[in-house]
């Protein structure tokens, strides 16, 4: 369990916080490139890191994001006109473009210099397998653009979406990196006792540090000569990959793939999930029916949200649609999807989870190890030096894996040509 005063540390991510610090030293996903579809066109809100921000794309293509409120009176940017590689806001006429300056002030006299001292905040941004990317942290202090692998694979390779949580991030974060759960929430077949993850429901976990984070492998007894093990991903702050090559009885998949999630905080309560999977085999392509079907069964289908939104329909407020009768003779959790799945026990357990009343078992090898590594990234923050994984060199070849192995050899022999990056 964690004390309060740590648990409010590492929970709150907004502006002067000390977790918010820490954040701000990454590249994070504000949003999906496909939000802001063409030059000149609408801007689009954004809250990120709890702040209230306006992205949008200029005349150039560029993604600008800036602040919410223009600089003179505070008027909304949301209402802006994009127009001629900036953004005007409505109230006066002042013109801002993607760097925060301000380029044109048209309610001044022609001849003053005011504009030249004004700049609305302004945060760099990097487009890149379909997301745009931003740095809010000290100039000073941005690190390169972090190369993942699966951001390398060409677009026909890869897909993205993402999802609205009402959750903090931590918990969120801790959901994801959780492997025991996926024998239960996910057992979505209680009569399928051959599904890899349900002949070992309390599986060995053994948990790695690395410059980025950590890599960890549950690992679960097949039979008395042979084990499954899935070696998952942690890269801070909060992005994990885990492989999908094999399907529950063990066979090879149609299509193998490398799948993870990016839980980023908009503030103390709410987080998106942005949901990402590419191509483990460079002949394959990620298909349209493909992309449509692993959406569908994690519960992210286009008829699966809100209209207008990425919140889910199924959601805390009504109970995700559980089925008690499902619940009973066919599945564990009675809830439809995956992600919707995993969003009913997180939301469940409150905007922000107090940990001050949980008891970790040994099952949670990840989770602490995860908390122990923010922990010091807010010590090295603190103290001058580098948080771990905002070096771009240690993040290009990292690859999650999954096998059934010879149960006499290490998994990290057996499955290392598997865990380093192909693209």
């Amino acid at each position: 369990m964690l004390s309060a005063e740590m648990n409010e540390l590492l929970t709150r991510p907004g502006p002067g916080t000390r977790m918010g610090d820490l954040w701000r030293r990454y590249w994070v996903p504000a949003l999906m490139s496909t939000e802001v579809p063409e030059p000149d066109g609408p801007p689009v809100r954004v809250r990120l890191l709890g702040e209230d921000l306006v992205a949008f794309r200029d005349t150039t293509g560029s993604v600008g994001l800036v602040s919410a409120y223009c600089p003179h009176r505070r008027a909304p940017m949301f209402f802006g006109r994009n127009e001629e590689a900036g953004l005007r806001c409505v109230y006066h006429g002042w013109k801002f473009d993607s760097a925060g300056n301000c380029v044109d002030m048209p309610s001044e006299p022609p001849d003053s210099i005011f504009r030249t001292k004004i700049n609305i905040a302004a945060y760099p941004t990097y487009e890149v397998g379909g997301l745009v990317w931003a740095y809010l942290g000290p100039r000073a202090e941005m690190p390169a653009f972090p190369g993942y692998e699966w951001l390398r694979a060409p677009a026909t390779h890869r897909r993205v979406s993402k999802t609205l949580e009402h959750a903090n991030w931590l918990q969120a974060l801790e959901g994801g990196i959780d492997t025991a759960h996926s024998s239960f929430v996910h057992n979505n077949d209680l009569s399928d006792a051959s599904r890899l993850k349900s002949i070992d429901q309390h599986p060995q976990l053994e948990v790695e540090r690395t410059d980025y984070g950590f890599r960890y492998a549950g690992i679960r007894s097949v039979s008395g000569d042979r084990r499954y093990v899935r070696a998952y991903q942690y890269l801070m702050p909060a992005m994990q990959m885990r492989a999908a090559f094999l399907t529950g009885s063990g066979s090879p998949r149609e299509l193998p793939t490398l799948r993870g999630h990016i839980w980023v905080p908009i503030d103390d309560e709410w987080t998106m999930v942005y949901n990402w999977i590419c191509s483990a085999d460079q002949e394959r392509e990620i298909t349209d029916a493909f992309w449509e079907k692993h959406e569908k069964t994690a519960g992210r289908g286009a008829d699966d949200y809100i209209e207008g939104s990425y919140r889910l329909k199924r959601n805390l407020d009504n109970d995700f649609l559980v089925d008690r009768e499902m619940q009973r003779s066919r599945t564990y959790t009675g809830i439809t999807g995956l992600n919707t799945q995993d969003f009913a026990v997180q939301e469940g357990m409150g905007p922000i989870c107090d940990r001050t009343q949980e008891h970790l078992g040994t099952s949670d090898k990840a989770i602490i190890m995860a908390r122990r590594l923010l922990r010091e990234a807010l010590d090295d923050i603190a103290e001058g030096r580098q948080p771990g994984g905002s070096d771009p060199e240690s993040l290009r070849l990292v690859r999650p894996a999954e096998a059934v192995i010879d149960a006499a050899l290490p998994w990290q022999e057996a499955i290392k040509d598997a865990l380093v990056a192909q693209w």
